[in-house]
């Protein structure tokens, strides 16, 4: 626990969908003072303000209150809607960590934006389910700068299990797309072993319960991610594995 960064920061949250409602949990239950905002769902907001959060009315609101803004949307429209919304309200030093899953092209025109204002910005996507969020288990992939880094890795560190800071912005978000990708290209490899298996007639329980290569499957579906400790990229917690979607 770093008692300065709890007294220091003032987080926003924008999304307490299926992922940024556990986040936002266990942040706010780490001790940080936590505003949000709701959506089309109040469940999640009812319950964050239960713990002790604030709601904001406006994203306007949110972000004159906040020195760092959590970003967990849909896709880069929506994260650019949500900016250009709050962006009369930022004031310097404010930092925003973008934690979806977005176009890293997109990541870096945002920030650019930001920067004569003095705001910061990091993309930290994750890895892991709903459930790894509300147990405070997500892994996360940042690019950032590094006084940037050092700021929301404490704040980050309420919610996640292991933090990967790959480099220079908008890396995480191209990390994230590659390690979709891969796991893409894996199962629909899978799904055509399948198709053959059937072909020379081994059944599909049968390569299902031999296969050392449906067992890779299996295993890489859980929200296990990593990189290697090689390069740019430093971890904060256990040896990193192989990546995994989510």
């Amino acid at each position: 626990m770093n008692s300065d960064s709890i007294k220091s920061e003032k987080v926003g949250f924008v999304g307490v969908g299926l992922m940024g409602h556990g986040m936002a949990k266990n942040i706010v239950e780490m001790g940080y003072k936590l505003t949000t905002i709701a959506h089309r769902n109040r469940t999640p907001v009812d319950d964050l303000v239960s713990r002790g959060a604030s709601e904001a009315g406006t994203l306007a609101e949110l972000a004159a209150t906040s020195t760092m803004i959590f970003i967990c949307l849909t896709d880069s429209d929506a994260i650019e809607s949500v900016v250009t919304e709050m962006k009369p309200a930022l004031t310097a030093g404010t930092i925003i960590v973008d934690c979806s899953t977005a176009n890293p092209s997109s990541t870096e025109r945002i920030a650019a934006e930001l920067a004569p204002l003095g705001v910061g910005y990091a993309d930290a996507p994750l890895g892991g389910t709903p459930k790894e969020a509300e147990a405070g288990a997500l892994h996360a992939m940042i690019g950032c700068s590094e006084d940037v880094f050092a700021r929301v890795e404490p704040v980050l560190s309420a919610c996640t299990a292991k933090i990967v800071h790959l480099g220079k912005l908008g890396d995480g978000h191209r990390m994230k797309l590659l390690n979709n990708f891969l796991s893409l290209g894996y199962g629909a490899l899978y799904a055509e072993a399948l198709a053959l298996s059937r072909k020379v007639g081994i059944s599909v329980e049968t390569l299902t319960a031999w296969s050392a290569a449906a067992e890779w499957i299996a295993a890489s579906t859980r929200p296990s991610w990593g990189m290697p400790s090689r390069g740019t990229a430093r971890h904060t917690s256990s040896p990193c594995r192989m990546p995994t979607r989510t």
